[in-house]
């Protein structure tokens, strides 16, 4: 007789993953963390979800039942705008920004901070990688 040998964990990954707002949740989390998975929810906004729906938020998402889940789904498309809508609205406005001229605008599309950060040094992440200035040297001491 020979047994087969079985993850003690493998009830987990049998079960289909809980699919919200386009997005695969992972089962295996707690609800708060693993709805913080969708674009556009934060830990705040997951809250307030979880006790919108009235779930219990120790629960793992693999615990959930169908109607647990449709509470979600549905709390969710009614309140919040998330993934492909909160993109489409966040690119819109950085358009409508840079169609007025206004500064906002002009600093996105000359891709510097927005936001009155100092440039002369740092600014990296929106910048790019530093590029040395030929003919430029450092001045020393003596």
């Amino acid at each position: 007789m020979q047994l087969s040998c079985i993850h003690p964990h493998s009830f987990f990954l049998d079960l289909p993953m809980a699919r919200i707002s386009g997005v695969n949740i992972p089962t295996n989390k707690k609800v708060n963390i693993a709805l913080t998975y969708i674009f556009g929810i934060g830990k705040k906004i997951a809250l307030d979800i979880c006790n919108g729906a009235s779930i219990d938020i120790t629960k793992r998402v693999s615990e959930l039942n169908e109607d647990e889940v449709n509470k979600i789904r549905d709390l969710i498309d009614k309140d919040y705008s998330v993934e492909g809508d909160l993109r489409r609205k966040i690119s819109l406005d950085i358009k409508r920004l840079n169609d007025l001229g206004c500064y906002r605008g002009l600093r996105h599309r000359k891709k510097l901070p927005v936001r009155g950060q100092r440039t002369h040094t740092n600014a990296r992440t929106r910048k790019g990688k530093a590029v040395a200035i030929a003919g430029k040297k450092k001045v020393t001491k003596g």
